[in-house]
């Protein structure tokens, strides 16, 4: 048998070259930032904010496009204003009293605020999205459905109410909501005050009462927004959207 001699540099130049490409392996896999699994650069918490935060704005904007028409609320069944939980005595004498018309009327009108108010909802939540603090994007894009739309309403919903009281005030007025309720407590109102009704007068604040469900309303349809552009690439219109929402497993 002959025996094959490889001469040592080559043997050596083999050696030290394997390790250079060993090395080139060991810095790229201990540097997360380099690259992610499909070879592409990994994303920074920077874009990560930057993704959460577009899209919570594209949420928004088709949260109140659809919520800012006539029926927007009225024909949701998820979001529908139905009549003050704290007046529900109120309705229940005023259907007795024959009064289902005006109550009719009155929840129509309730939803018509709504409606109406959330024409001026889209610069003052898009305001809240843009001063939001966010520390760990990844914590976030990572917590599943509905994640980042929990996080704008846990750290914004104290400032939006204030700053969209003055819109629901201005849309009550509008719509003439009071001149539904009017009738309908009063009547109430002096019911209650005859002896032995044990009753109590109703003093419902129907500004605060919109101005809360509108909100909540909004939250739950930005809420599921944001649950499309997590599991529908077409959902995705901008790049930052399709790279930061592509990175998750599945999509």
């Amino acid at each position: 048998m002959k025996k094959i001699i490889i001469p040592i540099g080559i043997c050596a130049s083999l050696i030290l070259s394997s390790c250079d490409v060993l090395n080139d392996v060991a810095e790229v896999v201990l540097d997360g930032s380099e690259t992610s699994n499909e070879g592409t650069p990994a994303l920074t918490n920077g874009e990560v904010i930057s993704g959460l935060k577009e899209a919570l704005n594209v949420g928004i904007k088709n949260s109140v496009d659809l919520t800012s028409v006539t029926d927007g609320f009225l024909g949701n069944a998820d979001i529908r204003l139905p009549f003050p939980e704290d007046a529900l005595r109120v309705k229940e004498k005023a259907l007795e009293w024959g009064l289902d018309g005006q109550v009719e009327k009155f929840e129509t009108t309730l939803n018509r605020a709504a409606e109406e108010a959330t024409k001026e909802a889209l610069p003052i939540f898009k305001d809240a999205i843009l001063g939001m603090s966010i520390s760990d994007g990844f914590s976030i894009l990572n917590g599943g459905d509905g994640a980042a739309t929990s996080f704008l309403k846990e750290k914004t919903t104290a400032e939006l109410v204030q700053a969209f009281a003055p819109k629901v005030e201005a849309a009550i007025a509008k719509v003439k909501l009071t001149e539904y309720w009017e009738p309908i407590a009063s009547k109430y109102n002096t019911f209650a005050n005859l002896p032995l009704t044990n009753a109590e007068p109703v003093n419902t604040d129907l500004n605060e009462y919109v101005t809360e469900r509108a909100v909540s309303g909004l939250f739950h349809m930005v809420e599921i927004e944001e649950n499309k552009i997590r599991k529908d690439p077409l959902a995705r219109v901008s790049d930052i959207l399709q790279r930061v929402f592509g990175s998750l497993g599945g999509n």
